[in-house]
């Protein structure tokens, strides 16, 4: 399978030879990008706290990379770090990344999520190595009114939880650098930065760790024999595989590389309309692929405000950008139950694989940047 995939020649073969940076390296979406980006011919680097979980998707991966363990609440480590590596193009996904966390660790979240961010942008602006920025936020950085239709980027920033605010407020922080410091009119002129988010909906995959997360859990009560307590099983969320927002963030990567400065903005990258799932739904099409998964309904246990409704509109991305999904809903939870399947039966680790499927499948569609 491997030798049917090219990797150095996919997003017009950018990646090779260029030095990359990844914050949050360590963690579930940072590991499965720094695999994309090494397969391309990158020469990645990493800024992140250990990895929290001994079975941890980095660990797994046995990934080789330049990397430096720290908080990007240090300002002085993180500027130092940057200065020492000169990357090219930045990743920013370090973060507080879980919502129901963030009303028991309020200020570690707003620090992480807002602070970090300032000092990523800070340290970036103080490097002239530095050509292009991508701050991936989430999509609940919207001011959530429970619509039925898709938020765009032109919608307000927002957040009732503290997790919400803290993205919507990375998204604003993002904003003001862009409009004082990294402004697309002054391109080439007054400075060399182009700087991008990217709000992503809910990315599921194998290599997830995370404590309160739908389908880690489930598939950790499998192996522990123990049934699931759902809190919230009517909420709609944009499901969709963490390769999905990956290769728009690294098409992003592309088109700032390539000195476009139009790309330089904030970006949804969500599924389609059909991929907008209750949880309920979503369990029920998760255990069609394994059915030992056992949940019990349990509304009593939202003991926090979190939305309901939640819908990406991406038809900027798609129309500009030329970014599309590549796997449907069914195709997303086969490859991601069947990847904590063959972990836990067969100590096998599905990654490399799911990766060369999902270029291989991009490719028979046409996808822009295959």
């Amino acid at each position: 399978m491997e030798n049917m995939v090219n990797y150095k020649s996919l997003f017009g073969g950018v990646y090779k030879g260029k030095k990359v940076l990844v914050t949050g390296h360590s963690g579930f979406k940072g590991s499965w990008l720094v695999l994309w980006l090494q397969k391309m011919g990158a020469d990645v680097y990493g800024f992140s706290l250990s990895p929290e979980f001994e079975n941890a998707h980095v660990n797994l991966l046995n990934l080789s990379i330049n990397e430096h363990i720290g908080d990007i609440r240090n300002f002085e480590v993180l500027k130092k770090y940057i200065k020492e590596i000169q990357p090219e193009l930045v990743f920013h996904l370090a973060a507080q990344a879980l919502v129901r966390e963030s009303y028991v660790h309020v200020v570690d979240t707003f620090s992480t999520n807002v602070m970090g961010t300032l000092h990523l942008l800070e340290a970036c602006r103080q490097v002239s190595s530095v050509k292009g920025i991508i701050n991936v936020t989430s999509d609940k950085c919207y001011e959530n009114k429970e619509w039925i239709w898709g938020y765009r980027e032109n919608d307000p920033m927002g957040g009732y939880d503290p997790y919400s605010a803290s993205k919507g407020c990375a998204e604003l922080v993002t904003s003001s650098y862009r409009n004082s410091f990294f402004k697309n009119s002054e391109y080439k002129k007054k400075h060399e930065v182009l700087l991008a988010s990217a709000r992503a909906g809910n990315v599921i995959g194998g290599g997830d760790w995370a404590h309160d997360r739908l389908i880690p859990d489930m598939v950790k009560g499998v192996m522990q024999n123990e049934q699931v307590k759902i809190r919230n099983p009517k909420a709609t969320r944009p499901w969709q595989h963490v390769l999905e927002p990956l290769s728009g963030y690294l098409t992003l990567g592309w088109r700032l590389l390539l000195e476009d400065d139009s790309f330089a903005e904030g970006w949804n990258l969500g599924p389609e309309s059909k991929s907008n799932l209750s949880v309920e739904d979503l369990i029920f099409l998760c255990k069609k692929e394994w059915n030992s998964i056992n949940v019990q309904y349990n509304e009593n246990l939202a003991d926090h405000h979190e939305a309901n409704l939640l819908m990406l509109d991406c038809s900027k991305a798609n129309k500009i950008m030329k970014w599309y999904p590549v796997w449907e809903i069914k195709k997303t939870i086969n490859k991601t139950v069947g990847w904590y399947k063959d972990y836990y039966l067969k100590g096998k680790i599905n990654t490399e694989e799911d990766l060369q499927d999902y270029i291989t499948d991009a490719h028979k569609n046409n996808i822009i940047w295959t």
